[in-house]
C-alpha cells in the first residue's frame, strides 16, 4: 500500500479549498479497468481483504470502474464471479465500461464487431469458446459469430452487462469510467462521454465542483490530481490492476 497523500497546501498564506472527502466513517474500494484478469482481481481482492481488517469502519463500499470483458483472457470466469451479485461484507457498485457497452451493442448489431474484436472482443469471445480472430471483418462470419455468442452467453451475464451503472457518487468524489466534458453540469453529460471521452477531460484543471474518479486511459502510474484520479493502470498488459482507497480526507493505493 502506497502512502497517504497529503492535504492541500496553502498558497499565498491563505487557505485552499478543504480537501476532498468521504465520511470518516466510510472506507471506500475504488477498482481500475479489469480486463479479463481474474487472476490479478483475485490478488488484489486479498489485498483488500487484508486493508479491510486492518482498518475497521462502519461502512465498507466496492466501486467497479468497468470494462471486465475484453483483451484478458478471463473474461467469461470474471463475469461468472461479479453477476454473482454483491461481495460479502461490501457495498458493491458495478459500472458500465465502454468495453462492456461494445458487447451489449454487437449483440444486437454487427456494425461496430470488427472495431470491436481488434479491440479484445475476440479474447472475450474466446473465453466463451467461441473461435475468433481480432482481424476477422467478413459480414457474414461476424454475424455468425454475433449469433454464437448470443447463444453462449448465460442469462445471468447478460443480465448483469444490462444493469450495469453509469456513474456512482460518494461524498466529494463521482466515479465513472471514462470521466466527463468539462464546463457541463453533470445532469447534462452524455452517457457517451461518460464511457468514452479522453480529451479535452484529461488535458482539463477545471475544478468540476468533485474529484472525478476514473478508469480508461492507461497510465503507468495513476494519476492523482486536484480535479480528477485516474487508476487504470493497464492490467491486462502490465499485470497491474489498481484500486482507490479513500476514509474522511485520506487517499491511498492498493495495487497488485
Amino acid at each position: 500500500m502506497f502512502g497517504l497523500f497529503g492535504k492541500r497546501r496553502k498558497r499565498g498564506g491563505a487557505t485552499a479549498a478543504p480537501p476532498p472527502r468521504v465520511d470518516a466513517d466510510t472506507r471506500v474500494y475504488a477498482i481500475g479497468d479489469i480486463h479479463g484478469r481474474l487472476d490479478l482481481l483475485a490478488k488484489l481482492f486479498g489485498k483488500i481483504s487484508a486493508d479491510r481488517a486492518a482498518n475497521p469502519a462502519a461502512r465498507h463500499e466496492l466501486i467497479f470502474l468497468g470494462d471486465y470483458v475484453d483483451r484478458g483472457n478471463q473474461s467469461r470466469e470474471l463475469l461468472d464471479l461479479l453477476s454473482q451479485g454483491s461481495i460479502d461484507g461490501f457495498e458493491t457498485t458495478y459500472l458500465r465500461g465502454n468495453h462492456e457497452d461494445y458487447l451489449l451493442r454487437f449483440l444486437d448489431d454487427t456494425a461496430d464487431a470488427a472495431t470491436w474484436l481488434y479491440y479484445g472482443g475476440a479474447n472475450t469471445l474466446i473465453s466463451y469458446g467461441i473461435p475468433a480472430s481480432p482481424l476477422e471483418s467478413d459480414p457474414d462470419r461476424l454475424i455468425a459469430l454475433q449469433q454464437k455468442l448470443r447463444q453462449a452467453l448465460p442469462e445471468s451475464h447478460l443480465a448483469f452487462l444490462r444493469r450495469l451503472e453509469i456513474t456512482h457518487t460518494v461524498g466529494d468524489y463521482f466515479f465513472v469510467h471514462a470521466g466527463i466534458r468539462p464546463g457541463v453540469p453533470l445532469a447534462e453529460q452524455t452517457e457517451d462521454d461518460f464511457l468514452w471521452i479522453r480529451e479535452p477531460f484529461l488535458a482539463s484543471t477545471k475544478d468540476h465542483g468533485c474529484v472525478v474518479v476514473h478508469g480508461h486511459s492507461v497510465r503507468m502510474r495513476p494519476e492523482m490530481l486536484a480535479n480528477r484520479i485516474g487508476i487504470d493502470t493497464g492490467a491486462y498488459d502490465t499485470g497491474v490492476l489498481t484500486s482507490l482507497v479513500l476514509q474522511g480526507e485520506g487517499q491511498w493505493l492498493l495495487q497488485t
